[in-house]
């Protein structure tokens, strides 16, 4: 029993870091890069390192990941977003940097690529949740209004993410970044429902065992 527990957890591991680490690989072994500079490369693998984050941030809060339960993959999720923000400004200071226009008409909405705007409105819902979770304190907010807020957002998040990667054409394999993005849907989708069926547990075991 115990030797199956431990596959068990080594496979989940291994699969995490092949859902992550496959694309990329491949992204590192595309022919476009020899036309890139080093900054954009950058802010390019910032971008896939972004998304493989999104991944894990579902997992950790579902409780899904071997090591992480309940409190500890609460604190693991907070620091994983911080850590999703970094990627996110190196991302886009790195475009910034290698081509101001462009990146001035994405965030103004006005580029002319489909992919921007879903990248953009991502980007600010990332910005939001972070900021948020930093004043949470101060702002007082309880956890029903937190998920309250922070569930739509993530939304967002997910959502953005996984339409901008899914319509640029650039140094990420097809295949690999297809099956990365489906993950990111799959592991979002199963967390909010567990989650809303745990709590909706929760509240009846509360209303049962409460004094009639």
């Amino acid at each position: 029993m115990k030797g199956w527990r431990l596959a068990r957890v080594i496979l989940i591991w291994v699969a995490l870091a092949l859902a992550i680490g496959v694309p990329i690989a491949a992204a590192a072994a595309s022919e476009q890069l020899a036309w890139r500079g080093p900054l954009y490369i950058l802010a390019g693998f910032a971008g896939i390192v972004a998304l493989g984050l999104v991944l894990v941030q579902p997992l950790l809060i579902g409780g899904y990941l071997p090591g992480f339960p309940a409190y500890r993959g609460r604190r693991a999720h907070h620091w994983i977003g911080g850590a999703l923000v970094a990627a996110i400004v190196i991302h886009v200071a790195g475009l910034w940097i290698t081509s101001p226009p462009d990146m001035i008409d994405a965030l103004t909405f006005s580029s002319p690529t489909p992919f921007s705007p879903f990248g953009v409105t991502a980007m600010w819902a990332i910005f939001a949740v972070a900021l948020l979770a930093a004043l949470r304190r101060r702002l007082g907010l309880r956890p029903r209004t937190w998920r309250f807020i922070h569930m739509p957002l993530a939304i967002v998040i997910v959502a953005g993410s996984v339409v901008h990667c899914l319509l640029i054409e650039g140094t990420m394999e097809t295949i690999s970044k297809a099956a990365l993005c489906a993950l990111v849907l799959a592991a979002t989708v199963k967390a909010m429902v567990d989650l809303q069926v745990w709590r909706k547990r929760r509240t009846l075991r509360g209303e049962s065992t409460a004094p009639q």
